[in-house]
């Protein structure tokens, strides 16, 4: 892949099956070294948040994963993504009630969730400097935090261009 931030690269045109075959390959090797089991429908689910750019909801999983025979019922969903999130090989998105998959599986991290409130694209850019900020505004009031999650709501490129 080229030297492109990833957080512009899915709002830019891209290979984007070497783009998902290679995060593919790094959550499977990370669950691997982890010792947990990558089943197929575990995999399948990564696989369907891998194919676009996009956050999806349990239930747009669901229905692709029954399509492809691995059963209709709300459990399957939710306990493949509940596994991927736990592994940390994707992320809730919360404001879209979604998920989608980590774009940097094994690499300690702070997303933040660039989000086009146009086409609904995702792009999880570096947040590491926010949530140093954000630490040290909560430590100034004494505050620790335990989980944040950092999201954006606006226009990707291709949806300015449009309007």
């Amino acid at each position: 892949m080229n030297d492109t931030p990833q957080s512009r690269l899915a709002f830019a045109q891209h290979d984007h099956s070497h783009c998902s075959s290679d995060v593919l390959a790094r959550a499977e090797a990370l669950a691997r070294e982890k010792g947990a089991r990558m089943t197929p429908v575990r995999r399948r689910t990564l696989e369907i948040l891998l194919e676009a750019h996009q956050a999806l909801g349990a239930y747009e999983v669901l229905e692709r994963l029954a399509a492809d025979g691995f059963g209709n019922q709300p459990p399957v969903a939710y306990r493949a993504l509940e596994f991927l999130v736990d592994l940390g090989l994707a992320h809730r998105v919360r404001r879209l009630n979604a998920f989608a998959a980590c774009m940097h599986p094994g690499e300690a991290h702070q997303p933040v969730f660039l989000i086009c409130r146009s086409c609904q694209a995702v792009a999880e850019a570096p947040g590491t400097g926010l949530r140093s900020a954000l630490e040290a505004a909560a430590a100034d009031a004494g505050f620790a935090i335990e989980r944040s999650n950092i999201e954006a709501l606006g226009l990707c490129p291709a949806c300015r261009s449009a309007a």
